[in-house]
């Protein structure tokens, strides 16, 4: 069975509320790591994130790469919320991979939380 990197920020991450739906697919987890410093996110409405590729004002911010077979990123991406995308996206060692990304409209009169460096860290915040 084919399978492909994907970096995912939010709430396909180990242990959160679509965790369930990388797993029911056959994905494996394979590491956590970081984005290059290009990336800008927003909370869309605090039930998830939406993160875009910027020419400036970006960071980088945490993912998780997981290996899916080929046959279930059709599947994974059907169950991501309305707004959210696959697309390449590179990490701070330089690879190339496959990551959810949000639709610009999307961001659009929402909450950006890039200081925080990623989703857990903005959800694990203290106001």
């Amino acid at each position: 069975m084919q399978r492909i990197p994907l970096a995912v920020n939010g709430t396909l991450m180990r242990g959160l509320a679509l965790n369930g739906n990388l797993l029911a697919v056959g994905a494996i987890f394979v590491r956590e790591a970081k984005t290059e410093p290009a990336y800008r996110l927003w909370s869309i409405g605090d039930r998830h994130p939406a993160m875009l590729r910027v020419r400036d004002g970006g960071r980088a911010i945490a993912v998780e790469v997981w290996e899916v077979p080929l046959d279930g990123l059709g599947l994974l991406l059907l169950q991501e919320p309305p707004g959210l995308c696959i697309g390449r996206l590179r990490l701070d060692d330089g690879e190339d991979v496959l990551g959810v990304l949000g639709e610009p409209y999307l961001c659009e009169g929402q909450r950006e939380i890039t200081e925080y460096g990623g989703w857990r860290a903005y959800m694990e915040r203290t106001d």
